[in-house]
């Protein structure tokens, strides 16, 4: 953040805030148009080292970065909307804290006035030529279509049996380590679920490369049917090892669930009864299953925007914001030498990548 703007952040009043997600916003009214609005509103944000998420016709995200010893982490997400002339700001907690001490009414506060001393420094004439240089850059009247462009690697047919296959054995062998552990009184909820996902997710990212399966939606039912299968061999893990441990004779998987039932679900000597069991299995199954939604939909992003090269991606995007159809980005395309269909709809899919890029950051 700019010097200017760090002392003025210090005389700010603070205006607390109290909820669930504590927020906070304000209006002012700015006389340039849109265009010009979101075009100062970046430089504000570039100037208060915010990072930024999103940027729209009409409107910009951002998002403060707490650095501290250890880690950091995004604190308030900042958004600035434009109507007529009417500039919406508004500051947001992330995380869970329900008060905020003020620090949203100063993110808003900072903002406006930013934006206010970073608009003073264009004059009439420097303001027409940025709304120029802006209509240019959307445009991409400034990109030169090259001569070549890297040429697609050997194409691989998607084959969804490599997931499926090594799904079951990793939800497997997840639903032995879990078992294991939970006997050994080894186990946290959140902790584990959050674990489980990571590795459920690690070894899909592997899966997917070796079988280029990019499908999203089955590749979301594979692992949802994955979670499930860890927490179902789960218990049934667990009874065998409890036999097998203590010597007892068989009685079969679901008579041992009926006694589980029977003897309810004991946390911190508080016995919650069977109503405790199925708590316990609507909270392990949700978890995961968030946890790999967000997990698998970062892996897959990457995978599509790393297997096509970036300069293929511009070739493509140029013609799709020059409003050309799909039918003749396919067609320059294959003038360039990508000429396969899956290599194309690898381009696409890239393209697409970048989109779901935006909308992750965007997630509060």
């Amino acid at each position: 953040m700019e010097s200017t703007f760090k002392s003025y952040e210090e005389t700010i009043t603070r205006k607390h805030s109290i909820g669930f997600t504590p927020k906070y916003k304000e209006e002012f009214r700015t006389f340039v148009n849109e265009t010009l609005f979101v075009a100062i509103a970046e430089k504000t944000v570039e100037k208060l080292g915010w990072d930024l998420v999103y940027k729209g016709d009409n409107s910009i995200e951002a998002k403060r970065k707490d650095v501290g010893w250890m880690n950091e982490r995004w604190t308030e997400i900042i958004t600035a909307s434009y109507k007529n002339g009417e500039v919406t700001v508004k500051s947001e907690s992330l995380g869970n804290e329900i008060w905020d001490n003020g620090k949203n009414s100063k993110r808003v506060k900072l903002f406006i006035y930013a934006y206010q001393e970073t608009l003073k420094t264009f004059n009439l004439q420097a303001l027409k030529d940025l709304e120029k240089e802006i209509e240019r850059k959307n445009n991409w009247d400034d990109y030169i279509i090259p001569e070549t462009l890297p040429q697609p690697r050997p194409v691989r047919t998607p084959n969804i049996a490599i997931p499926i296959i090594g799904g079951i054995f990793i939800a497997l062998i997840m639903g032995f380590l879990v078992a294991l552990l939970s006997l050994k009184g080894l186990y946290f909820i959140g902790l584990f679920e959050f674990l489980v996902a990571t590795a459920l997710v690690f070894v899909m990212k592997y899966l997917i490369k070796f079988s280029n399966y990019t499908d999203i939606n089955k590749l979301l039912y594979l692992l949802g049917g994955m979670v499930v299968l860890t927490y179902i061999s789960n218990e049934y893990f667990q009874y065998e090892i409890i036999l097998n441990s203590n010597n007892l004779e068989r009685i079969g998987f679901w008579n041992f669930l009926k006694i589980r039932f029977l003897h309810g679900f004991t946390i911190n000597k508080i016995d919650l009864g069977w109503i405790g069991w199925i708590i316990l299995w609507i909270a392990q199954l949700g978890l995961t299953g968030i946890f790999v939604y967000f997990k698998l939909v970062s892996a897959l992003t990457k995978y599509v925007i790393e297997r096509v090269p970036v300069e293929v991606v511009d070739f493509a995007f140029y013609y799709a914001v020059k409003d050309k159809s799909e039918e003749e980005i396919r067609a320059e395309l294959a003038k360039k030498g990508w000429s396969d269909v899956q290599s194309q709809n690898e381009v696409f899919e890239a393209i697409g990548g970048h989109q779901n890029v935006v909308t992750l950051s965007r997630i509060k």
